[in-house]
């Protein structure tokens, strides 16, 4: 094993390594040439446990606590704070942390994903957001050994079911290896959705089947992604590379702040952490050794588990550069020269909270960017809100103003009504305020404007003409999104109307909560979302790969008449008709009326072949 780590300011750093007794053997690296301190230690086997120490005069070194690998690629279970992580806490740590483990290569005999990639064109991809242990905990039908873990992706139950709904792309919740950190651990909670990551190459060990450890993480998850490609099924991964779970001052010593706090983290003259992520530090990226970790940990998800690419949660922080986003920053620039990377998908999160932090539309070609203007203008429009009507136009056309520039193409947004961050879409029709007292906060915590609406009683209703009222605006949300140019995103759960009970910021409830029920609120709705995905597949005109202008889009009101740009701003105007090159889509936000159809352009009929309202499927008669 060759060994080396980048710790300019210590004195000295050890390789640390650990019997099957915890027994500990401390080995000395040499040199600190060029900032790195390097050892070789051939005698070390696959599968042997070990960490760093590191000795110096800055107070963040303290050769009491162990640290782990940043270069780490698996550990032998999950990470839970301790007390005795804390730097400044006297005593060992090395029985609190799990110890990283000497990875070996993948077995041959085994299937290999990055060879069976099934490459779906942006524009016809559909993705899904799920969330590993949420989708697959509840499954009837799964082994209950395998429930909630990485192995459960690789049922029938779930591919069959991913694939009859039409998803393309499974977008994963983050499976790097994170920190159950102290706030939560003190009240009882967990960090369920992962976004306090520690070790940036190494798999989450608690979504292991039967055993919590890397080896059968790195196993089971090489095997998923294999048999959701062999269905056609694209894997992306959230990867948190804007900021590490070690936190602000007040957090533990786990690794990079034990190394080198100074060079892996952005600080001010001062002296203390730029927190533009808001978890308490933000990585320095601009620093080649730590883009070098990145960079390792993205081809390593690439090369060995094959995953299809990659969402970048904070990615404008990904962009700074001593300050202001910058487009052209060294990250973007190293991905893009990079020939195992350059092709895989890229997406953004378009914003941080640091200064001008909101880039919606600023990231390079080839990535795409999460839409969340999109987001709110489709959701605003059907809540009824007035004026409304011209942001639902333009949602719908792939928000041109924002992506159609510097020749990027139709798909750079993903339309996404519903995410992991904020209600559901079930919550989003039933709850008009947020219900996040589980996280033990107040109900301070998540968005306060979620342009949502309880349609007449807040919560679970069971009152026939609220719930009619619910699905029917369900069903015109999800309509609006695949009938949308760009790339559309669905929650999972959405599609049976789960319910999290109005909290719009369950990141740390692992339980009922965010696991998926799989006993349907809406019955009907995932043959509906599947519907969609046809539709959508069928019509090449709403997935165009290049944005369309004049004659190839005309817009017309309900009488029939061409729209006229005052009409787009009056309190009264709900309803307008889409025409894109021999397709007419008709959007209805208020209530019932006269409609007037255009004259088809080849002198043809008019034929319905989708309404979002089964009763007005069954009644409507079409003329030209």
């Amino acid at each position: 094993m060759k060994l080396k780590v980048w710790a300019p300011g210590a004195s000295q750093v050890w390789f640390c390594l650990f019997d099957d007794d915890g027994l500990e053997s401390r080995f000395k690296l040499t040199g600190a040439e060029g900032g790195y301190w390097r050892g070789d230690f051939p005698w070390v086997q696959e599968g042997d446990r070990y960490g760093l120490r590191a000795a110096g005069p800055d107070l963040a070194f303290n050769p009491d606590k162990l640290l782990l690998d940043p270069q780490a690629q698996m550990l032998e279970g999950p990470l839970v704070y301790h007390p005795l992580m804390d730097g400044e806490t006297p005593g060992d740590s090395a029985h609190t942390l799990p110890k990283c483990l000497l990875a070996g290569a993948a077995d041959p005999q085994e299937p290999n994903p990055a060879l069976n990639r099934p490459q779906h064109p942006w524009e016809q991809m559909v993705i899904m957001e799920a969330h590993v242990k949420g989708l697959t905990r509840l499954h009837p039908d799964i082994d209950p050994q395998l429930q909630g873990t990485y192995a459960a992706l690789s049922q029938p139950a779930i591919i069959d079911y991913l694939k009859g709904l039409g998803i393309t792309s499974l977008e994963l919740l983050p499976v790097q290896a994170f920190l159950d950190d102290q706030f939560l651990v003190a009240k009882g909670l967990v960090n369920y959705w992962g976004y306090q990551p520690i070790a940036f190459s190494a798999l989450e060990p608690r979504y292991a089947a039967v055993a919590q450890t890397g080896p059968e993480a790195d196993r089971q998850f090489r095997q998923a992604v294999h048999a959701l490609h062999e269905a056609g099924i694209e894997v992306i991964l959230d990867l948190v590379f804007n900021h590490s779970g070690e936190g602000d001052d007040q957090g533990p010593t786990l690794s990079l702040r034990g190394l080198n706090d100074s060079g892996y983290y952005r600080k001010s003259p001062e002296g203390s952490y730029i927190n533009d992520t808001g978890t308490g530090n933000s990585l320095a990226l601009e620093r080649p050794q730590v883009l070098a970790l990145v960079m390792d940990s993205m081809r390593f998800f690439a090369q060995r588990y094959g995953v299809d690419g990659f969402r970048f949660d904070l990615a404008s922080t990904l962009g700074r550069v001593e300050g202001p986003f910058n487009p052209q920053a060294a990250f973007f620039q190293a991905i893009a020269q990079d020939p195992v990377l350059q092709d895989l998908k890229l997406i953004a999160e378009p914003w941080d909270i640091g200064p001008e932090g909101y880039q919606l539309g600023s990231f390079p070609y080839p990535w795409r960017e999460w839409n969340d203007r999109y987001r709110d203008s489709v959701r605003a429009a059907w809540r009824g809100e007035a004026g409304r009507m011209g942001q639902l136009a333009s949602a719908l056309m792939g928000s041109s103003a924002v992506f159609d520039h510097r020749q990027r193409p139709a798909s750079s947004s993903i339309n996404f009504l519903t995410a992991h961050d904020g209600f559901t879409l079930q919550d989003l029709v039933s709850y008009r305020q947020k219900h996040n007292e589980a996280n033990l906060e107040d109900n301070r915590d998540g968005h306060g404007e979620n342009y949502s609406d309880n349609l007449g009683q807040e919560g679970p209703s069971q009152d026939p003409q609220i719930l009619q009222a619910r699905r029917r605006r369900v069903r015109a949300l999800l309509a609006t999104l695949f009938l949308s140019q760009g790339v559309p995103m669905v929650l999972a759960g959405d599609e049976m109307g789960n319910s999290q009970g109005g909290n719009n910021n369950a990141y740390c409830q692992d339980n009922e909560t965010t696991w998926l029920s799989w006993s349907a609120e809406d019955p009907d709705l995932p043959a509906y979302l599947a519907q969609l995905t046809a539709l959508r597949r069928a019509f090449p005109q709403l997935r165009q790969p290049h944005f369309l202008h004049g004659e190839s889009v005309r817009w017309w009101r309900a009488d029939g008449q061409a729209i006229k740009d005052h009409d787009w701003d009056h309190p009264d105007f709900t309803c307008f008709l889409l025409e894109l090159e021999g397709l007419l889509l008709v959007f209805n936000t208020g209530g019932e009326l006269e409609l007037t159809l255009p004259a088809h352009p080849k002198g043809r009929d008019w034929h319905l072949v989708f309404a979002s309202d089964p009763k007005l499927a069954q009644s409507v008669r079409v003329y030209s």
